[in-house]
């Protein structure tokens, strides 16, 4: 069976005013497998991330999920299209003032007409999936930095998502809660078929659940080098690749 692609940019121009970040951008993401966008830093990562899920919008190009192009999409369309994936935000974006649980359930709220009760257990269903089944009743401030992360990633899955995006999941984070979290993003992707895409630095999470990876580059402005990272890391003429990787 070929593999099936379930997003492609193409084409794709980013700037802030008139400084360009990004352009000329071109991959595809296939369906269930962990996609990582990396680089060095202010290489245009988190920028192209939130171009891909469309809180910006680009200056050419195109970034279609699911066969729906995010950046044209609009009504009806548009939010059946942002329901068919979830996001993690760098910092876990949790609302301070609210349970794990009231968190979880923010997105049930939005867009289902869903009885509390359903929505209630389907929020503990995605926490038991990622190990926290008992905290629903804490705060955010009650939980360590990864028990944060994993929440997090409990609430992008809510509206049962095809994908999901993660911002820096192991940003912050201690070797051992980064490592457990690794673990956690494998286990969803091969279990549950879900489709990651990670912005992420960190080499020892980019050589634990990459499938396959993007390089960009702030200099070029686009994509340097892109599959697998350990071929990428053994086998790359370019000597930035090279640098980065082995980190010479």
């Amino acid at each position: 069976m070929p593999e099936e692609t379930v997003i492609k940019v193409r084409g794709l121009k980013a700037a802030y005013g008139d400084d360009v970040i990004l352009e000329n951008i071109n991959f595809d993401v296939r369906r269930g497998e962990i996609f990582v966008i990396l680089g060095g830093s202010g290489c245009g990562k988190s920028t192209l991330l939130k171009h891909m899920i469309g809180l910006y919008e680009p200056l050419e190009g195109s970034v279609v999920i699911n066969g729906t192009d995010i950046i044209t999409a609009f009504g009806q369309q548009r939010t059946e299209l942002i329901k068919s994936f979830g996001v993690m935000y760098q910092n876990g974006a949790l609302f301070g003032s609210m349970t794990v649980l009231e968190n979880l359930r923010l997105p049930l709220e939005e867009f289902t007409e869903l009885p509390k009760e359903i929505m209630d257990s389907i929020c503990l269903s995605r926490l038991k999936l990622v190990g926290l089944e008992d905290t629903g009743g804490l705060m955010p401030a009650e939980l360590s930095g990864g028990m944060k992360k994993r929440v997090a990633i409990a609430r992008a899955m809510v509206l049962d998502p095809t994908i999901i995006f993660l911002d820096e999941p192991s940003a912050g984070l201690d070797p051992i809660s980064s490592v457990e979290l690794d673990r956690l993003i494998k286990r969803l992707a091969r279990t549950l078929g879900i489709t990651f895409v990670v912005v992420t630095h960190e080499l020892e999470s980019i050589f634990t659940i990459a499938d396959r990876v993007i390089m960009l580059d702030k200099q070029t402005k686009g994509i340097v080098a892109q599959g697998d990272p350990v071929e990428l890391k053994e086998k790359s003429q370019d000597p930035w690749v090279r640098k980065f990787f082995n980190r010479e």
